[in-house]
C-alpha cells in the first residue's frame, strides 16, 4: 500500500498538512507516516562547552513524540489516529522529510509563511523539500481549507 509522509512540527500548518493528507490517502489508497524531525541549535556545540544539562534538552525526544502525538488525535482523532504511523528523529527536519520521501507516494508539509509580503515566501523546510524529495510533495498553505473528498466529489463538481 503507498504511503503519505506528513511533516509536523506542531504548527497549524503542520495540522493542516495532516487535515489534506487524512482527506487524500483513500484516493491512493494509502497509510499515513507523520515525522518529526529536531536538532539542537546551531549556536549548541564544542566551544559553547557542550550541550547545557537541562531537562528540556534532555527530553526533546519525549517532547517531540508528544507534539506529533498530540497533532494526529487532534486532527485525526478516534480510531483513525490509531493507524497513522509516527516517527521521531533527531536531526535536521527537511534532511529526515527528504529520507522519508524515497519510500513515499507523497510528501505533505505545511508552508510556514510570515504574512504580508514576505507570507509570500515559502520556509526553508517547504523549499528544500519540494527541491529534493523523491516523490510529489503537497505544500498546503494557510487558509486554504480542506480538499474536496476525491471518493465522493461534490454533485456537479469536476473533481
Amino acid at each position: 500500500m503507498a504511503q503519505l509522509v506528513v511533516g509536523i512540527d506542531g504548527s497549524p500548518q503542520s495540522r493542516d498538512a495532516l487535515a489534506w493528507a487524512l482527506r487524500l490517502a483513500p484516493a491512493f489508497p494509502a497509510t499515513i507516516h507523520c515525522v518529526i524531525a529536531w536538532q539542537f541549535p546551531n549556536i549548541y556545540g564544542w566551544g559553547m562547552g557542550g550541550l547545557p544539562n537541562t531537562p528540556e534538552i534532555l527530553e526533546l525526544d519525549a517532547a517531540a513524540l508528544r507534539t506529533v502525538n498530540e497533532v494526529v488525535e487532534e486532527v485525526a482523532g478516534g480510531d483513525a489516529a490509531g493507524a497513522i504511523e509516527t516517527s521521531v528523529v533527531s536531526g535536521n527536519p527537511a534532511s529526515a522529510l527528504i529520507h522519508a520521501s524515497a519510500s513515499a507516494a507523497m510528501l505533505v508539509v505545511g508552508s510556514r509563511g510570515l504574512g504580508g509580503f514576505t507570507g509570500l515566501l515559502l520556509g526553508s523546510v517547504s523549499i528544500a523539500c519540494t527541491e529534493h524529495a523523491k516523490c510529489p510533495v503537497l505544500v498546503v498553505r494557510g487558509n486554504t481549507g480542506l480538499p474536496p473528498d476525491l471518493r465522493n466529489p461534490a454533485p456537479g463538481s469536476t473533481t
